[in-house]
């Protein structure tokens, strides 16, 4: 079993609106509404993947009920920490003319640390079933940043494959990695700012990612815009890849890093050689970009798309590196 953990669970909107202009009043075009908040939007992929998922975290309110019931409605397996302030909702605005997605976040609920020490008790009780634990997404406030490094070494007893992906915050990143999680999955953004310099070629990618190394982390992904760069650690081996492939027929980029980790995890557990989790995690995200609704869309156009990512070994970045 793999659980999600969401802490700032949503109901997600996302509305395509031909021509969107600010102050003008527009009719959607089409629409839909999903419980949302990256690491359910991972447990939705999973699903569609065929991998055993649960989905946990903290919601509340009316929003709260109804993203459990609706995930529920999906039949993925839930069992969430009810809190007192209500979950939020969130609206993105995708204009399929421009290309353009405008996102409106709310803030989130704010927090109790009662009720964070029931989220750890629970997670203590996932753990005892679960083979990998998807810690993904921003924090609600008055959440503490050391959040996912204590739940991440409360983990390490039962040494499962741990990860975390898009935090959102470069202090809820740097503590996480001191943790050693399993996998890191971010985007570029994040990224340059932990490093604290854009990134303009594999080589920055590869200096920032042996950066977060020495922090603690071991594989590492980093999402751009049209690819991405691995530090593969099996053992005590590391090797570099990238991979590169086409955002063509995109209808939508909602969801697209939560599917590509799904899809790297989906592989991940059953085995495949590391090249190959790659080329299922791109099948994924690729699937999911062509459908809207984040973490939507069919597993074998997920297998179909796979043979669109272009592997790269790095074997000249690895030699540079290690002397």
């Amino acid at each position: 079993m793999i659980t999600t953990v969401t802490l700032n669970t949503a109901m997600d909107r996302a509305l395509v609106v031909p021509n969107f202009l600010v102050g003008r009043r527009h009719r959607a075009s089409s629409g839909v509404t999903l419980p949302g908040g990256k690491g359910i939007t991972i447990a939705r992929a999973l699903k569609r993947l065929g991998s055993p998922v649960i989905a946990t975290g903290m919601a509340g309110g009316l929003t709260g009920s109804n993203i459990i019931e609706r995930l529920t409605d999906e039949g993925i397996l839930n069992d969430f920490v009810r809190i007192s302030e209500p979950s939020r909702t969130s609206t993105a605005v995708i204009d399929p003319v421009t290309g353009v997605h405008t996102e409106i976040n709310e803030y989130g609920p704010r927090v109790q640390e009662s009720e964070v020490d029931l989220l750890l008790e629970k997670l203590r009780y996932l753990a005892r079933a679960s083979r990998c634990m998807v810690l993904a997404g921003s924090l609600p406030r008055d959440v503490q940043p050391d959040i996912y490094q204590r739940i991440l070494r409360g983990l390490q007893p039962h040494r499962i494959f741990t990860v975390v992906t898009q935090p959102d915050d470069t202090e809820t990143l740097r503590l996480a990695l001191t943790a050693e999680p399993s996998l890191t999955v971010i985007d570029q953004r994040e990224a340059e700012d932990l490093a604290g310099n854009e990134f303009a070629s594999d080589e920055d990618f590869v200096i920032a990612m042996e950066n977060m190394a020495r922090i603690g982390g071991q594989t590492i992904v980093v999402m751009h815009g049209t690819g991405c760069v691995a530090r593969v650690k099996q053992g005590r081996t590391v090797s570099w890849l990238a991979a590169d492939f086409d955002l063509a027929e995109a209808v939508s980029q909602l969801g697209f890093t939560d599917s590509f980790v799904a899809g790297a995890l989906h592989a991940h557990f059953a085995d495949r050689p590391m090249e190959e989790r790659l080329q299922m995690a791109i099948g994924a995200a690729l699937a999911n970009q062509r459908v809207l609704g984040a973490g939507v869309f069919e597993k074998g156009d997920a297998v179909r798309l796979q043979k669109e990512a272009r592997i790269r070994v790095l074997d000249a970045v690895e030699l540079e590196v290690g002397e």
